[in-house]
């Protein structure tokens, strides 16, 4: 949080209190210098605190997707490692969703004209380091660092635009991941990119996106988990938490419920279009049970979760994985596609099948009928979901930051 001297421990221990305090007094200012003269520290050092801002304009108004629930993710981990930020929002709504009490600023929405003039203000207000989760923010003549973040690569694979776009932004979507110079470009305007993964960081650089050093900020829980689930009743449900694009590669699931017995059920999650609910529903074998939920609330989804035997996907692109970190924590199983960037997630706490095999699937579930490899593999994906908090992330984000602004000196 702060750049000033330390001559020992007990000085660097002395200093992080005073830091810790100093944070939270209802005068602080982040654009004053402040004099550190405690007892039992020789040294006055001078306190200068980085401004660092946080862009917060695609945070929803609702309910959370994916960039709006990191980004907020992102925003508390700041906030409870007591590290100063001021985050960026263009409508006052959208506050209903980030951590409260925090300093913010109201200015344009990310996709107006005014964008190309936000750097202007940022300057104006002090920023020394602004950090962006999307890649997309406005630099013109700015004078602070900026961090953008490249969050996967996955529409280069599979271009085909998210729904509910206008006509002329899904022309310009499939124009722009047609080449890869458009990315390059944005992404040099940077000072330091990030991404989610070493996994999506490792494509990211075979495909020379960037000439920036690429730092990973990774993804976390950001549900209010229960601290046990004694006394959960535990169902034969299977469930899978995410979009339904074809990348998803949820027929296999579908599929895979041929070779398993009828009382297991499976559960989806999340909204579906009429369209591709029907096309699913003509996959679903005979007797088998599928539940389409169309969209669940954070307190749904951990209920089932709970009670679920085990979380399954049988995805073929992710930028990370979130569900699966999150099923980890609640002490269910994961049951998951073979392929890099789970096994950098779920690490030895989860099985895995090939994607297109229906009835690997239905093998991997059985074995759950395990008992000792059954809390084996929970206790190993507890263990695993550690490495993934909130708090974590904020503070490599800061590091980078300090590591910016000490390179500008």
């Amino acid at each position: 949080m702060v750049r000033f001297i330390r001559r020992d421990q007990k000085q660097q221990r002395l200093g992080d209190r005073f830091v810790a305090e100093l944070a939270h007094t209802p005068k602080f200012s982040l654009n004053h210098t402040y004099k550190y003269n405690k007892p039992g520290c020789k040294l006055h050092d001078t306190i200068k605190f980085m401004n660092i801002f946080v862009d917060a304009r695609w945070t929803r108004t609702d309910y959370h997707d994916g960039i709006s629930r990191y980004t907020a993710g992102v925003v508390s981990g700041f906030k409870d490692s007591n590290i100063p930020i001021t985050i960026i929002i263009h409508d006052e709504r959208q506050l209903k969703l980030l951590p409260t009490d925090l300093p913010y600023i109201v200015v344009n929405n990310p996709v107006s004209i005014k964008e190309f003039f936000l750097a202007r203000k940022l300057n104006k207000l002090g920023a020394d380091v602004v950090f962006s989760p999307l890649q997309i923010m406005g630099s013109n003549g700015r004078k602070y660092k900026l961090i953008l973040t490249l969050q996967d690569i996955i529409y280069y694979r599979h271009p085909k635009p998210p729904t509910g776009l206008p006509a002329i932004i899904r022309v310009i979507w499939r124009l722009f991941h047609a080449a890869h110079w458009p990315q390059r470009w944005i992404l040099n305007h940077a000072d330091h990119v990030t991404t989610v993964s070493k996994t999506s960081r490792k494509f990211i650089q075979e495909m020379r996106l960037t000439d920036r050093e690429i730092g990973v900020i990774y993804n976390a829980s950001s549900l209010d988990l229960p601290q046990s689930n004694e006394g959960i009743v535990k169902t034969k449900n299977i469930i899978y938490m995410g979009s339904f694009m074809p990348y998803k590669n949820v027929e296999v699931l579908i599929k895979g419920l041929e070779f398993l017995p009828k009382d297991y059920e499976l559960h989806l999650l999340s909204r579906i279009s009429p369209e591709r609910k029907i096309e699913l529903e003509k996959l679903i074998p005979l007797d088998a049970r599928v539940v389409f939920h169309n969209g669940t609330s954070d307190q749904e989804y951990i209920s089932l979760l709970q009670g679920a035997l085990c979380l399954a996907t049988g995805s073929t692109e992710e930028g990370f994985g979130l569900p699966i970190v999150e099923a980890q924590a609640m002490g269910t199983p994961v049951i998951i596609n073979d392929m890099e960037i789970f096994h950098e997630v779920a690490a030895d706490g989860a099985l895995f099948f090939e994607a297109n095999s229906p009835q690997q699937f239905a093998q991997q579930v059985l074995k759950l009928d395990d008992p000792v490899l059954l809390q084996d593999l929970i206790a190993k994906g507890k263990r695993q979901s550690d490495n993934f908090a909130w708090t974590k992330s904020a503070q490599v984000l800061y590091g980078i930051c300090e590591k910016l602004c000490e390179n500008s000196k």
